[in-house]
């Protein structure tokens, strides 16, 4: 086994030993086919208020540019599906990927604990984690790496374990083996199209992200247009819909990682406890959570959008 292959296993070994669902490499270079759509997405205005998608253009499809004389791209997908969820089926609802410990936190932790290892048993090896917070396309390397294909409702779908699951990388200056991408397995099937709330995916594999409900209850910073009205099929905080009647999520499985695990409080709460909450109860419910970012002046405010 030459030493590019044997890199590849142990890295991958450790990746399962530290909890990830799955990993997959590919090579650090320039995201051609992502190019055009990002840049026709941008010029659509898909993106609504999330100007910070506008910057770092060249970076998000240039990973050499990120990490000097980068050469690999480690792709790693952590399972966050529940095995209890909310208990009141009236209550304001909040994206599975909520319930626990900001993820964040969570991934950024074991992607450390990845490195230290790559370079404790490799040698001298440069790299850097990312977590969805710096201009990366998480599922564009995902896809790349073989673990899963980008499904109609633009989520990385993968056939054995669906797509309740984060994406994180390390980007390295490591030559490993690459792994190849999967076929597309979204075959006729719409269900993601037609059950969308806000009609927000326009058209197979195109999601306009400033009619999403996610982007009205966690990116908008002002009011939510009255337009939508209704439409929200309850959600407070992100929306799972898209996931939820996707068919490849009938193979989800309920995660292992305790930090992912929500404050019981947060599934007992009744539609009466989310309309009164107070700042007290906020603080001490999501205290690690990334509701945490809607702060609680924008949750009320998702909140009395459901209820009027």
């Amino acid at each position: 086994m030459n030493s590019k292959a044997k890199h590849t296993q142990l890295i991958k070994a450790e990746a399962k030993r530290l909890g990830f669902l799955s990993c997959g490499v590919s090579k650090a270079e320039f995201l051609e086919q992502e190019a055009p759509r990002l840049e026709q997405w941008l010029n659509n205005n898909m993106h609504g208020q999330m100007q910070y998608m506008e910057n770092h253009f060249d970076k998000r499809l240039n990973p050499t540019l990120l990490v000097d004389d980068a050469k690999s791209v480690i792709s790693l997908l952590l399972n966050y599906f529940p095995s209890e969820v909310q208990q009141d089926s009236e209550a304001p609802k909040i994206s599975k990927y909520a319930y626990g410990t900001d993820y964040h936190f969570v991934i950024k932790d074991k992607l450390k604990q990845l490195l230290s290892f790559i370079q404790e048993e490799i040698g001298d090896v440069y790299g850097r984690a990312f977590v969805d917070s710096a201009p990366v396309l998480d599922k564009a390397w995902a896809a790349k790496s073989g673990l899963g294909w980008i499904g109609k409702n633009s989520n990385l779908l993968t056939q054995q374990v669906g797509s309740f699951y984060f994406i994180a990388e390390l980007i390295v200056d490591l030559e490993l083996e690459y792994d190849t991408p999967v076929t597309d397995h979204c075959g006729t099937c719409t269900a993601c199209i037609d059950a969308c709330p806000t009609q927000a995916i326009v058209e197979p594999y195109v999601v306009d992200g400033s009619k999403c409900i996610s982007y009205f209850t966690i990116e908008l910073k002002e009011e939510i247009p009255n337009g939508y009205k209704g439409q929200f099929d309850d959600w407070m905080f992100g929306c799972d819909v898209c996931q939820d009647v996707c068919p490849w999520n009938r193979f989800s499985k309920p995660h292992n990682e305790p930090l992912f695990h929500p404050k019981p409080e947060l599934l007992e709460m009744t539609k009466k406890d989310w309309q009164e909450i107070t700042q007290e109860v906020f603080s001490k419910v999501f205290q690690k959570s990334a509701v945490k970012r809607t702060k609680f002046s924008g949750l009320q405010r998702n909140i009395r959008f459901l209820e009027d």
